[in-house]
């Protein structure tokens, strides 16, 4: 039996109705929000590589 995903209408958002996602990161063993970091810190949060790792394939 396989499960089968609703179907849902795509919504569009104007700008207004759109509300800011607060990205934190974790900085000297704890979370922090970005926002509160100097201008230099947000600079070098922007510099970081990010990586995705993808799942192994069995073989």
């Amino acid at each position: 039996m396989q499960a089968t995903l609703p179907q849902y209408d795509e919504v569009a958002l104007t700008d207004s109705e759109r509300q800011p996602c607060e990205v934190w990161t974790r900085v000297m063993g704890y979370h922090r929000p970005v926002s509160s970091f100097n201008i230099g810190k947000q600079a070098e949060h922007a510099e970081r590589c990010h990586f995705v790792i993808c799942e192994a394939s069995a073989a």
